[in-house]
C-alpha cells in the first residue's frame, strides 16, 4: 500500500520546516474546535507558505502573512453568504453527497485548507474523525468528493490525475515547482525546483 505522505514529500523534497511550531496548531485547533489530519499539518510545516506548480496554494498557522486561521475564517465568511437555496439539483452538493446539512466552519461543516488560483477550494468534510474525506469545488459551481487523505489528494494532484472534477488535472512534467511566498512587502518570492521525478 502507498505510503502517500512519503510519496508526496519524495517529489516536493527535503522539508524545510521552516515555521514548525506545535503551539500555533494548538491554538488553530482550539480556535476551530476541530484537529486537522496530521499528515496534512505535516505537509504545512514543512512547506507552506507555498505555492506548487503554480497553481496550489497552502498557508501556515504561525505565520502573520499567509496565515492558515485567517484564511480558513475569511474563507469560510465567503462561502457562508452563498445563497444554496436556488441552486440546481446537479449543482447542490447536499444532494450530490447526502449532506444533512451544507455549512461552514461548523463542526459537522466543510472546512477550507487550500485553494488554487484557478478557483478551486479544498475542503475537509469532518464530520466525524474516523471518516475525514474531501470536497473539491472547481470555481464554477462543480463539486467532486474524494475518500482519501489530503495527502493521498496532493499526490494524485502532482502527478497530473483530475483532482477537482472532470477535466481538472495541472499537470506539469519535470521537477515539481514550488515557491516560496514572501512574508514582507519588499520580499520576493522565491522559486525552486523539487528532486528529479521521472516525469
Amino acid at each position: 500500500m502507498t505510503d502517500y505522505l512519503a510519496a508526496a514529500m519524495a517529489m516536493l523534497g527535503p522539508a524545510q520546516n521552516r515555521y514548525a511550531d506545535p503551539a500555533a496548531w494548538d491554538r488553530l485547533h482550539a480556535e476551530l474546535d476541530i484537529r486537522l489530519p496530521t499528515d496534512y499539518q505535516t505537509l504545512v510545516d514543512a512547506y507552506a507558505p507555498i505555492q506548487l506548480n503554480g497553481h496550489l496554494y497552502l498557508h501556515h498557522p504561525a505565520t502573520e502573512r499567509w496565515n492558515l486561521g485567517q484564511n480558513i475564517r475569511d474563507t469560510v465568511r465567503a462561502w457562508s453568504e452563498v445563497p444554496w437555496d436556488d441552486l440546481d439539483p446537479d449543482e447542490d452538493p447536499r444532494l450530490l453527497f447526502r449532506l444533512t446539512e451544507l455549512s461552514f466552519g461548523t463542526r459537522n461543516g466543510l472546512w477550507p485548507i487550500a485553494s488554487t488560483d484557478r478557483g478551486e477550494t479544498i475542503f475537509l468534510v469532518a464530520a466525524s474523525a474516523m471518516t475525514l474525506w474531501l470536497l473539491v469545488e472547481d470555481g464554477e459551481g462543480g463539486w467532486a468528493q474524494y475518500d482519501m487523505s489530503f495527502a493521498e489528494w496532493l499526490y494524485r494532484y502532482l502527478i497530473g490525475e483530475d483532482m477537482a472534477g472532470p477535466n481538472t488535472s495541472a499537470f506539469y512534467p519535470g521537477p515539481v515547482q514550488l515557491r516560496r511566498l514572501p512574508m514582507t512587502v519588499g520580499e520576493r518570492p522565491e522559486p525552486w525546483s523539487g528532486p528529479d521525478r521521472g516525469m
